[in-house]
């Protein structure tokens, strides 16, 4: 069983769209998936009230409780993949989140405040010594195939306090919006178009490094898996 915690200390830094964008496309792969929902203002739980579909599979938790919800996902062996929604705060009940998670993501606009708080999360991560990367989410949309001038800034900004950075970024668009409120993933909202592929961008590069990531824990529970960035 794989679990990618989705943690960061700022409000609205895309935790709950990454969840449910994530959970929706590993279980479009015929891999069963829960969703965890330990943030107080219950995004997911209200993303699952309006799907049409039972699953992905939700429980909704207080972050303390996630190890007992953990150990009754692993007595359920078609489980393949657990998505944790952490709470907008950097404290105990994080770094426990990430303890149980097989790979950390930390989504982040790029505005000022929201890298600022970055660095703390990236400081717990690695205080428990997870396998971590950072995502930018709600960037301004590519013009051809050239990032625009803040969004590389940001990405410089990452790599300087010395955070894996994601390869892809997630733009702002409203496409995503529109899913949400209608109890879908961007995917399945709108099949095809620029939101969707970087979301399953996105699943590729998570999915592939928490397996490998999974793997060599087993075998060598100091082993560290790089996540895909841009040169």
């Amino acid at each position: 069983m794989h679990v990618v915690a989705i943690a960061s200390q700022k409000d609205g830094a895309g935790k709950s769209t990454f969840a449910v964008n994530l959970g929706a496309l590993a279980e479009a792969e015929k891999s069963p998936v829960l969703l965890v929902d330990t943030d107080a203002q219950r995004s997911l739980t209200a993303w699952h009230g309006l799907r049409r579909s039972r699953t992905p599979l939700l429980v909704s938790c207080h972050a303390s409780e996630l190890e007992a919800v953990l150990d009754s996902a692993r007595k359920r062996p078609e489980i393949e993949w657990v998505f944790v929604d952490g709470p907008p705060q950097n404290d105990e009940a994080i770094a426990t989140m990430m303890r149980a998670a097989t790979l950390v993501i930390i989504p982040t606009r790029i505005g000022l405040f929201d890298l600022s708080s970055v660095a703390a999360t990236v400081a717990t991560a690695r205080r428990v010594r997870k396998p971590f990367f950072v995502a930018m989410n709600a960037v301004p949309p590519k013009r051809g195939i050239v990032e625009s001038p803040i969004v590389q800034a940001a990405r410089r900004s990452l790599r300087d306090m010395g955070a894996p950075v994601w390869r892809g970024a997630v733009a702002q668009r409203a496409v995503y919006a529109h899913a949400l409120a209608s109890g879908e993933a961007v995917t399945e909202f709108e099949a095809t178009g620029p939101a969707a592929d970087e979301m399953r961008q996105l699943w590729q590069d998570l999915s592939q490094a928490a397996r490998k990531m999974a793997a060599y824990q087993q075998a060598q529970p100091e082993a560290k898996v790089e996540i895909k960035s841009t040169a």
